[in-house]
């Protein structure tokens, strides 16, 4: 039996209302009103579509390491490098094994599931570890835009593999269909979207029923007999004329997520799946399709082993662990569709050492530092002499990672001199319960909750951006936990 053995998400804490987008440009489009209901998810200023997918990915390894990764694929059309792997430094920062096969898939919205698929594939060849699959995407839109309303960031993450499997693999079934309802060029910095009506009468009406039916067909699947119905729509009411196309029950459709999240591209299937998979019951048939360019229809049985899997923050936890954004402008900064000014302290833009970069790898993106083969003293970054006053022995030390370790801030400022996206910023020396120390950024906050003493828990972000050079600079930070001084 294959199929996937654990799911996570990863959803940013900040939601856009769109209430507040929308009465920001009704001046110049009344339309927008119309939309002006729920919220859209919102990516921090240091969160793209590579920091969402190593959070997922940590949700979905959760209580079972990164022991027997064998590979890694990751789905996104937002990919913050065009050449250079983003899925080998996901794997970086979940510190996998160098000996690991990588892949990025793009090009397209089925790309989440396409990446599934790959996984699927592999493992039903008999290659060698699990697979894991990161689909994760930070959309941008024209400011005054629908999509600007409609668009949604967000990550989810699984991994397949042959033991332990809670949703057996039932089989799939794709067709490539050279559909243009949007897309965006080379070089371009938001889609180009056609009418919703060719969307709705030429795909949701035609094509795709076909290929679900297929895929049903192909699969020995009879329609009633589906229990989640999984359906990437890009505009609400499509599952449902799918769905009633093909025989398969209301009750089964999936929540589209579009209200609380809004559409997250390549990541929204997979997005759907794993919320399905956080409240189904074993023995129920899921059918999952993701559409974009043609359309993949892939289908899952629930086994017993879905009882046993331990509990995840997965998107119902993202979901609670929220904080309504009202401030518009805020928005356009963080997506860098305005320009504001920076003053004369942003204007540093220091080159990144790509050798310096290389070597230290293992420290900058996986976060991992020493521990003292004597006395087991940990501290960060490593040194050939232990900083235990009791031991100060000499010698290498054993790698320790400290991304999921337990830690405090110990001190804290909050700066408003310093150049920040979000000011003022915040930093302050992170105490690891275990031992080790130093000095990180703080985000996530609320002005005034951060305190001596605080829990946080380390996060992937983004550290600063060179735009002279194209370099995204990652780094590790601190976030408060839920409840205890979040922004």
């Amino acid at each position: 039996m294959i199929g996937i053995t654990c799911y996570g998400a990863y959803v940013p804490r900040l939601r856009l209302s769109r209430a507040a987008a929308a009465q920001a440009n009704a001046w110049a489009n009344p339309a927008l009103l119309a939309q002006a209901r729920g919220e859209r998810s919102m990516a921090n200023w240091d969160e793209d579509s590579l920091t969402m997918a190593v959070e997922a990915a940590r949700d979905a390894l959760a209580g079972r390491g990164t022991d027997g990764i064998g590979a890694l694929y990751f789905g996104s059309t937002t990919h913050p490098f065009a050449d250079r792997q983003n899925a080998g430094l996901v794997a970086a920062a979940l510190d996998l094994s160098e000996s690991i096969s990588s892949a990025d898939l793009g090009g397209a919205q089925k790309a989440g599931t396409a990446a599934l698929i790959a996984a699927l594939d592999r493992a039903a060849a008999g290659r060698p570890g699990e697979a894991l699959v990161v689909a994760a995407e930070h959309r941008r839109a024209r400011p005054g835009s629908a999509q600007e309303l409609q668009y949604g960031d967000a990550a989810a993450a699984f991994t397949v593999g042959g033991s332990e499997v809670i949703a057996e693999f039932l089989g799939s079934h794709s067709v490539s269909v050279d559909f243009v309802d949007h897309y965006r060029a080379t070089g371009q910095e938001f889609d180009y979207i056609w009418e919703e009506r060719w969307l709705r009468d030429e795909a949701f009406q035609k094509w795709v029923p076909a290929a679900v039916k297929a895929g049903l067909e192909k699969m020995a699947i009879a329609p009633g007999s589906i229990d989640h119905f999984v359906l990437a729509e890009p505009v609400a009411k499509l599952a449902a004329l799918v769905a009633k196309r093909c025989g398969i029950a209301d009750t089964a459709i999936a929540d589209s997520l579009l209200g609380v999240v809004g559409h997250a591209g390549s990541a929204h299937a997979p997005l759907m799946l794993a919320a399905v998979l956080q409240k189904a019951q074993p023995g129920q048939t899921i059918v999952v399709v993701g559409f974009g360019q043609g359309c993949d229809v892939l289908a899952f049985r629930t086994t017993a082993e879905l009882g046993e899997l331990p509990a995840r923050n997965g998107v119902a936890g993202s979901l609670k662990r929220r904080k309504e954004e009202k401030n518009y402008p805020k928005f356009l900064s963080f997506n860098e569709t305005v320009s504001l000014e920076k003053g004369l302290r942003g204007e540093a833009n220091p080159q990144t050492a790509l050798s310096a970069m290389y070597r230290n790898r293992r420290m900058l993106s996986g976060l991992v530092g020493g521990s003292c083969t004597k006395c087991g003293t940990a501290q960060f970054p490593p040194a050939d002499i232990c900083v235990n006053p009791s031991c100060h022995h000499q010698g290498p030390m054993q790698p320790y990672r400290f991304a999921d370790e337990a830690a405090r801030i110990k001190t804290w400022s909050a700066d408003w001199l310093t150049y920040t996206p979000d000011p003022p910023a915040h930093y302050g020396m992170v105490e690891f319960e275990r031992g080790g120390r130093f000095v990180a950024d703080i985000t996530d906050w609320d002005l005034g909750k951060v305190e001596v003493g605080q829990p946080v828990r380390m996060v992937f972000r983004v550290r600063g951006r060179d735009a002279q050079r194209g370099m995204v600079r990652y780094f590790w930070k601190a976030a408060p936990l839920a409840g205890t001084g979040e922004h």
